[in-house]
């Protein structure tokens, strides 16, 4: 099933949370949901999931809209909240169970999917242990079997990995993955590393609106607009071979990263061929090209120049 979100606002008081917010995710892709706290994220995936009406604009979740269908529009969603409430005396298969029967799935049905999200979510050697016994990353899969149960065709995962360890963290991803190629999945994540290894695509909102949309390439291309490269040469005095990167034309900034290893950073504007040049300059003085590796725009560093000052 697609999302399409259209002209979204909330307002809470005087504070604009959602801005006349507009985007579109398709079935199959796995969309990265970023944007400082407060950014509206919350409300924003709220309202994709029928939890909360908006001032003005609406959702549409396939064929249903949040104004006509919001209880076809639940059915057809599985939601992990960063909150993940669980009943924390019931026994894990006890609560699945519970959640199964409140998704109204067949009873003839529900053994197989408690197995099913069970195996998934790695909790075979947990399932008779009560929730507030298990440690905080089985917790989180347990919100994440509750949220797979009832075979949704939307997923919404708000901080699914919050408290894993790093082979966790794996396994959700692979499983999220594999989710992915069958479902519509959006996932909002503070850890940047774990939406860039996930995601087909990247959606940052600041203030309530979108600031940038697309592939993690797609963002380093729009948001640096330079090319950067890490340069180390052998022989050569330092200081020439310094000054002759930065005679070189478009080399906008050379820095000295390592004087001993000759090793130095050339920044210029995109398309100016930077390693073309550097590449030359070495011929024509003789020196030993020992390195020449482009410096890829980290996607921390495109969330910050987008969601600040």
């Amino acid at each position: 099933m697609d999302i399409v979100v259209e002209n979204l606002t909330k307002r809470y008081g005087d504070q604009v949370a959602v801005n006349n917010l507009s985007f579109k995710v398709k079935t199959g892709e796995i969309l990265g949901f970023l944007g400082p706290n407060g950014a509206g994220k919350t409300t924003t995936m709220k309202a994709i999931t029928a939890y909360l009406y908006p001032d003005s604009g609406t959702v549409h979740v396939g064929n249903y809209s949040l104004d006509k269908n919001p209880e076809e529009i639940k059915r057809n969603i599985g939601y992990l909240p960063e909150s993940n409430p669980l009943y924390q005396d019931m026994p894990v298969i006890d609560y699945l169970r519970f959640v199964a029967e409140i998704q109204e799935i067949p009873r003839n049905e529900i053994d197989d999917r408690l197995l099913n999200v069970i195996n998934s979510c790695g909790l075979e050697k947990e399932k008779h242990k009560k929730i507030n016994e298990l440690s905080k990353g089985y917790k989180q899969r347990v919100g994440l079997a509750q949220a797979l149960i009832h075979s949704p065709e939307v997923l919404i995962l708000d901080e699914p990995t919050v408290g894993l360890d790093p082979n966790q963290i794996k396994e959700i991803r692979e499983l999220i993955k594999r989710i992915g190629k069958e479902k519509t999945v959006i996932l909002s994540s503070h850890i940047l590393a774990e939406v860039e290894a996930t995601c087909d695509r990247i959606l940052i909102i600041n203030k309530g609106k979108i600031v940038a949309d697309g592939s993690t390439e797609e963002l380093r291309k729009q948001a640096s607009g330079k090319e950067i490269y890490r340069v180390m040469v052998e022989d050569g005095e330092v200081n020439a071979v310094y000054e002759a990167l930065k005679s070189i034309e478009g080399a906008d900034m050379v820095d000295i990263l390592d004087a001993g290893k000759k090793m130095f950073e050339v920044q210029g504007a995109s398309g100016t061929r930077l390693a073309k040049a550097i590449f030359k300059v070495c011929v024509s003085n003789h020196w030993i090209l020992m390195q020449l590796t482009p410096v890829e725009t980290k996607l921390e560093d495109i969330f910050m120049e987008l969601t600040t000052g």
